[in-house]
């Protein structure tokens, strides 16, 4: 089965940084580490200067998804309400994981510990395992 991922890239104009930072707040722990990882991941790399202005571009895209009241399923309907949201965090993040500094991972880790214990903050290392065994090959 094929998963449609929505046309997310029409929502760049829905991001702000307060935004992003009061819906993750409100949905944290509804959401799971997973996709709370995924998007602060994708805000910390936004702040670098070593982002190229096309990989800005999603990951600007795909906040503004996130934050936007208005996608492919609501996030009001329980369990897979961010689902879409999460397949699109997932779908930039695998385009420019190879570039996010250890420092980024470090800093969304840190945040993420804030709103999750330590038993649901080991859901994010199976995130991109693969992508991880191949950069350590």
């Amino acid at each position: 089965m094929k998963v449609e991922l929505p046309d997310f890239l029409s929502y760049g104009d829905k991001f702000t940084k307060k935004g992003f930072i009061e819906k993750i707040a409100r949905i944290a722990k509804r959401a799971g580490s997973k996709l709370v990882y995924a998007a602060l991941i994708l805000y910390y790399t936004l702040q670098s200067k070593d982002v190229s202005i096309k990989d800005k571009g999603m990951i600007i895209a795909a906040l503004g998804f996130l934050i936007s009241p208005i996608d492919a399923i609501p996030d009001a309907i329980p369990i897979v309400g961010l689902s879409d949201d999460l397949a699109v965090l997932l779908y930039v993040l695998d385009k420019i994981w190879v570039d996010v500094p250890e420092e980024v991972k470090k800093k969304a880790e840190k945040k993420l510990s804030q709103w999750f214990d330590e038993e649901e903050m080991k859901e994010i290392n199976d995130l991109f395992e693969d992508k991880q065994n191949e950069n350590d090959q």
